[in-house]
């Protein structure tokens, strides 16, 4: 008999009954601001991620390590050898050390974008930002200034460093130029060259893929062209050796390992157009493909 008289109806809680508008749930007024996203935000977020793992410190500290170390090393040789670099600028000796250095900024280019897609961190990361494209810009962004920072800060040192060292044995004082291409053209060849791993491991999405194939387009033209002994393949070998890697890099030392070849600042144009190309390629692969 009592399951038969109406059911009297349940008053509103009284968060849900006051005023007010805007909101899920009528006169309820969340204590979180609500503004509207932008790259700033992208980008704070890539800066805690970059200097929060392991694995940003580690290769960081192997890049400065190779290429203050080999610089130092270099400089004691050369500073104890006979003949000595008289005459001639000692910025060029700190090129052995930048070469195998820029191996750890590869790496970490590669490891920007890759790893997250090898931990799953990936979908976390376009859940809180939809706008993938506002993703990777923020990451290399946040790359670039790391990776040039480091860089120009290193090879500043190792230049100092060598021209205190042999300062007494006749050497040539860098020009203003030498100096500007010495430290600022390398830092920024080298950051670029880590902004093309970082584009790498966005397209092919796998860490030790993407490794592999920049060490491999730093290091196997030059080991190719070596071993074109036939007269026919000359035109080829010599491409291959004045635009590698190793042979750009050394034209901001003043000291190319080719002589004819991109010159002055040509390396940085070549660099920048062809990282300009992997990242439209990367923008492109990010949007349609699922993640």
């Amino acid at each position: 008999m009592s399951s038969s008289q109406p059911q009297m109806p349940q008053a509103a809680p009284s968060w849900e009954a006051a005023p007010g508008a805007g909101s899920t749930y009528p006169g309820y007024t969340s204590p979180i601001p609500v503004v509207r996203t932008h790259l700033g935000h992208a980008i704070a977020s890539e800066w805690t991620k970059i200097r929060s793992v392991r694995s940003t410190m580690w290769t960081l500290g192997v890049f400065v390590l190779l290429v203050v170390g080999i610089g130092t090393l270099t400089g004691v040789v050369v500073a104890n050898s006979d003949p000595t670099l008289e005459g001639e600028s000692p910025l060029g000796l700190g090129f052995f050390g930048v070469l195998l250095g820029s191996m750890c900024i590869i790496t970490l280019g590669v490891l920007t974008t890759a790893s997250e897609y090898g931990t799953g961190m990936v979908r976390t990361t376009m859940v809180a930002c939809p706008s993938r494209g506002r993703v990777l810009a923020a990451k290399a962004v946040v790359f670039f200034l790391v990776a040039f920072v480091m860089t120009l800060v290193s090879v500043s040192l190792v230049a100092f460093m060598h021209m205190a060292m042999l300062e007494g044995d006749g050497v040539k004082s860098p020009s203003g130029g030498e100096w500007l291409k010495g430290t600022v053209g390398v830092a920024l060849y080298v950051a670029l060259l880590g902004l093309l791993s970082l584009a790498m491991g966005s397209v092919i999405r796998h860490s030790a893929g993407a490794i592999t194939l920049m060490v491999g387009a730093v290091l196997a033209p030059l080991v190719i062209a070596l071993f074109m002994f036939s007269e026919s393949l000359r035109a080829v070998r010599d491409a291959l050796f004045e635009y590698s890697i190793p042979s750009q890099l050394s034209v901001f030392y003043a000291a190319s390992l080719s002589e004819s070849g991109p010159s002055g600042w040509d390396p940085l144009w070549i660099m920048l157009g062809v990282t300009a190309v992997a990242y439209a390629a990367a923008f492109a692969l990010l949007e349609k493909r699922d993640v």
